[in-house]
């Protein structure tokens, strides 16, 4: 989704002018984001459309602190972030539950044609597999990762994120890229022939 910033601060001037239908807007423009965004913490689906409305709450409610510095939307990826590990925190649940929207996992490729009939359950391996190692990765590595990985953020947006700088971000990556490999070679040493 290309992001407009000039459109999203027109429309948050225009919300803390009184207009509350321009915040309809920009819940319509993101919601989708972060949906996925949220399905990388939890399947649960009455538990993703809490975080993404508690999400969208806190923003309303402190939009008059949005100071333009970042755009809307990485200034709400950190609430939505925040608000994914406070609620994972208070459940005592790992920040990691699921990397991969399950349902996106079953679906064909458009284009593929003929599928292996072995092909889905294969992808749902690799995906079990993949949560399984994300598990065991320091908090900080797993953020990146997903951020990276999952989101395609760029490594600006990472940086403004969670405030850090982007040789920070590169770091972390680049750790986390390698703890990742080796952690999963050592739970699945199948892996260190591919």
């Amino acid at each position: 989704m290309e992001q407009a910033p000039e459109l999203d601060a027109s429309l948050v001037r225009e919300v803390l002018a009184g207009n509350q239908a321009s915040f309809q807007l920009l819940v319509e423009r993101y919601q989708a984001r972060l949906f996925g965004l949220t399905r990388h913490y939890t399947r649960n689906a009455v538990e993703i459309e809490d975080i993404v409305q508690d999400t969208f709450l806190k923003a309303y409610s402190r939009l008059p602190s949005f100071q333009h510095q970042s755009s809307f939307y990485t200034w709400l990826y950190r609430i939505a972030t925040n608000t994914i590990l406070d609620f994972l925190k208070r459940k005592g649940r790992s920040p990691i539950h699921a990397v991969e929207d399950p349902e996106a996992a079953t679906l064909e490729a458009p284009g593929q044609g003929i599928v292996r009939p072995d092909a889905r359950l294969e992808r749902e391996e690799i995906v079990e597999i993949t949560h399984e190692v994300l598990r065991e990765l320091p908090e900080i590595f797993r953020t990146v990762l997903i951020m990276r990985e999952f989101e395609d953020l760029a490594y600006q947006e990472i940086a403004d994120t969670l405030g850090i700088s982007i040789g920070t971000v590169e770091s972390r990556l680049f750790r986390a890229r390698a703890r990742f490999k080796q952690k999963l070679i050592q739970m699945y040493p199948d892996f260190a022939q591919a």
